[in-house]
Order: structure tokens, then sequence, then C-alpha cells
């Protein structure tokens, strides 16, 4: 499945002035990395996948639509999977883009 080129343009609009970012194409979608950290990605399993503090992954888990992404079989902390339907709205989406890019942030760039 190729990745949501309207997502992807919808994140990229988000992002366009408030950060330095750059795009790569990886895990099957289109990710948006900070620092050279991925922050998120229009993945290409349909929604968004992101990266969060791996400490906080219960709390936003807790949100419809967001669950652990499975890596290799495996429930991973800090990486989260957020349906198409939580991220509808822009306000929705800009959340989601923002607790990626404070994370990605907080890591020492690459």
């Amino acid at each position: 499945m190729a990745f949501d080129e309207e997502l992807a343009s919808r994140i990229r609009d988000i992002l366009t002035g408030k950060t330095d970012f750059t795009e790569k194409k990886m895990f099957g979608g289109l990710a948006f990395l900070v620092g050279g950290n991925m922050a998120v990605s229009a993945s290409g399993h349909g929604g968004m996948l992101l990266r969060a503090d791996p400490e906080q992954s219960d709390e936003l888990c807790s949100h419809a639509g967001v669950e652990r992404a499975v890596m290799r079989g495996r429930e991973m902390d800090g990486w989260l999977r957020v349906a198409d339907d939580a991220i509808a709205s822009e306000e929705e989406l800009e959340r989601w883009v923002q607790v990626g890019v404070d994370y990605a942030s907080s890591l020492p760039p690459k």
C-alpha cells in the first residue's frame, strides 16, 4: 500500500515554517524528520506513524484511534499508529504532529 499523499501534504503544511524538517521515504511511508529523528510519517499502512516519549505510550494510547505500532511482531512503546479517523480535523492532526515533533526535538540530532 502506498502512503496517503494527501495526509503527507497536510503534515507538510503544518511543519512548513514551524521547524526545520526533512522528508524521507522509510517504513513504507513518507517520514518527516526533525534533526534527523523521525517525528511522524504518512504511513504506508494507512493513517500516521508517530514517535512519542515511550513513557507516555499508555496515556497516548488511551485516545480513540491510537495504538502501539507492531514491529516484527512486537508492540513498541514510543511508536504509535494513529488512525485516519483520529486525525480527520486539522486540529487533531496538528495535535498529534506536535507530539511527534516535541519528542524528535528532544533527541540528539543525527
